[in-house]
């Protein structure tokens, strides 16, 4: 290589470096929007934010940039599906102040399910008795009704698929199928039960989109889900069941995304109408 094209080559990574670290600050705000089945009336619109994969990261003092960005965002409750940290030496206080934001502006209730960072060291129970101390209901292949009156849907979650914790029976028991069921999930690894049992929405993490994202390609690697995964990122329906990865919130690896910003999911339920049955993002 010539000295010309390696200074070339020195300056562009160079250059490019900055823009892929910049690419983790921006948050983006995701929106959809999904027809449920027999979704009650006092449920029409219900939305749900969505948050996932914060890998130990600040956004902030006290995730104060996030808590303002959703500080005008209207919301009826808060999924949080797993890897709230990362590494040898992780720390869930990121995660439990900005938890401890959202539940100052909104007041809205807090439903939490682990992943596989989580479980690393085996500190997942220590990290959700923590989490339910601040007020959030830990979801450990259990099951707790959402009620409006006489309406009801479930919020349902299983425990890390990564690490093979998960177990849908054990969680789907004493459910009834009459009523919506909602999964939270660390990864989409449960999309295939969650459709053979009729769910209405799986909520999923995981695959930080790729964090890499190829154009038209899309994510060439995900960690436990191999090379160019089916269920990289976005929206994916089949039969009643609508599923909703997330392009999460930190990284892994290296502190870069490229093509696929930290995100937020805002997921509103509506009835299906004439010309509104399918899932549609919204913005």
């Amino acid at each position: 290589m010539s000295a010309m094209t390696r200074r070339t080559f020195l300056m562009g990574g160079v250059s490019i470096f900055p823009y892929l670290y910049l690419g983790t600050l921006s948050v983006a705000v995701r929106r959809y929007q999904v027809p449920v089945r027999a979704l009650p009336p006092a449920f029409e619109g219900f939305t749900i934010l969505h948050l996932s994969d914060l890998h130990d990261k600040e956004f902030g003092n006290a995730g104060e940039e996030l808590v303002n960005l959703l500080r005008h965002e209207n919301f009826d409750m808060v999924a949080l599906t797993g890897d709230l940290v990362v590494g040898d030496r992780p720390r869930l206080t990121p995660a439990l102040e900005l938890v401890s934001g959202i539940q100052a502006i909104s007041g809205r209730p807090v439903y939490s399910v682990s992943g596989n960072h989580d479980w690393r060291l085996e500190r997942g129970a220590e990290f959700n008795g923590r989490l339910r101390e601040a007020g959030v209901q830990v979801l450990s292949n259990s099951a707790v009704p959402l009620e409006r009156g006489q309406d009801r849907i479930w919020i349902v979650g299983v425990d890390d698929p990564v690490t093979l914790r998960d177990h849908l029976d054990q969680a789907l028991n004493g459910t009834d199928s009459g009523s919506p069921r909602l999964l939270l999930a660390h990864s989409p690894h449960p999309y295939p039960r969650a459709v053979e049992n009729g769910l209405d929405l799986l909520l999923a993490g995981h695959t930080h989109g790729g964090q890499i994202r190829l154009p038209i390609l899309g994510a060439p690697f995900v960690p436990g889900m191999g090379l160019f995964p089916s269920w990289d990122y976005g929206l994916y329906s089949s039969g009643a069941t609508t599923m909703i990865v997330s392009g999460g919130l930190g990284e892994s690896m290296l502190p870069v995304r490229f093509n696929m910003r930290p995100e937020v999911s805002l997921i509103t339920l509506v009835r299906p109408q004439a010309g509104r049955t399918d899932p549609q993002p919204t913005a």
